[in-house]
């Protein structure tokens, strides 16, 4: 089996989180990613904590371990994801010219509506 980067792991993980819809014991992650494939409770453990430490996750505790879930939605999520690209660039107009340009009709007309303040989000 090969060996995912830890990215991968994390945006598993947080997946399974998003999708729950609520927050999840390491043990309740473990169990929902092992559907998968074979994965470790301590590789679970590990990556929660660190997305826990980098500030993506809540943790409450419940019972003798924590429960976890997602600090921004998925959504949130992309859209800080976006900023921060965009924030690394020297030519912010000019990525977002390409960005843009890069669009579906009809991702093109929805971005339009929500600038002219006919907001769509959910």
């Amino acid at each position: 089996m090969a060996k995912l980067a830890m990215g991968e792991l994390e945006a598993e993980v947080m997946d399974v989180l998003w999708d729950a819809g609520g927050p999840l014991t390491p043990g309740q992650v473990h169990e929902l990613m092992s559907a998968e494939r074979p994965l470790a409770y301590t590789t679970v453990m590990t990556i929660l904590v660190r997305l826990w430490r980098k500030g993506r996750l809540d943790r409450q505790p419940a019972g003798r371990a924590y429960a976890y879930q997602p600090l921004k939605s998925r959504e949130a999520y992309a859209a800080s994801r976006m900023d921060e690209v965009l924030g690394a660039t020297k030519d912010r107009p000019l990525a977002l010219s390409y960005f843009i340009a890069g669009l579906k009709p009809g991702d093109r007309a929805r971005l339009r509506r929500l600038l002219d303040g006919g907001g769509e989000r959910s």
